[in-house]
């Protein structure tokens, strides 16, 4: 029983990530019939293939996300200012020595 309930588990998760699964929920206090806090949880489960195929790509744009892609181009973009500067200095150098 084991095996068969782990691959039901497995085929369980595959159809909630490839189909999507959302959960939604509001949560209200009231005291007197005074409106205290007022949460709503909407909670999506899919894969990131179905996330994009639905219009949701919000780690793509996010900073805190997309930073090592951001910093990466920032490095690069340092590392040719250096390689530059390297060669002018290179070239004020050459020149003061003739």
């Amino acid at each position: 029983m084991g095996p068969h309930r782990s691959q039901g588990l497995v085929d369980i998760l595959d159809r909630i990530l490839d189909k999507g699964l959302v959960v939604a929920g509001d949560i209200k206090i009231n005291l007197a019939n005074v409106e205290l806090l007022t949460i709503q949880i909407r909670l999506l489960v899919c894969s990131i293939d179905k996330a994009e195929e639905i219009g949701m790509n919000w780690w793509r744009t996010d900073p805190h996300y997309a930073e090592r892609e951001v910093g990466a181009g920032q490095l690069q973009l340092l590392a040719e200012r250096l390689d530059a500067l390297q060669a002018k200095l290179d070239r004020i150098e050459s020149k003061t020595v003739k």
